[in-house]
């Protein structure tokens, strides 16, 4: 028996058809090109840079996380509008917490964290 019909034979392969041809090397490296893009993702609620005069779902979230940090946003608002209270409250847990990276009084990624890291 040849090497080709013992293997087949060894590995239950009564007819092995015809080989596939490898692709060529520099397809290899790309993936394949979509047909269709992949719908946009709708953004969550609660992320996404945050700042004085939004408003909604986000704010909120925001404002209900600023109360359970001592003396940040003490007898502060839940009522979904980023005014000049929120603002000074963020500020202040910048402040107090050492965040960096985002401007002062606006909630982006590094004071989501932080404050995330800190509540519940």
């Amino acid at each position: 028996m040849s090497g080709l019909i013992l293997a087949s034979s060894l590995l239950g392969i009564d007819n092995p058809g015809p080989a596939v041809p490898s692709p060529p090397p520099e397809q290899l490296d790309r993936p394949p090109a979509p047909d269709n893009p992949a719908p946009r993702l709708p953004e969550i609620p609660g992320t996404g840079v945050l700042r004085q005069g939004d408003s909604g779902h986000g704010v909120y979230e925001l404002q209900v996380r600023l109360l359970q940090v001592p003396n940040v946003y003490d007898g502060g608002a839940i009522d979904g509008r980023y005014d000049k209270e929120v603002r000074a409250a963020v500020a202040r847990f910048q402040q107090w917490y050492g965040v960096r990276g985002d401007e002062t009084g606006v909630y982006g990624d590094n004071t989501r964290l932080a404050l995330m890291l800190r509540t519940k």
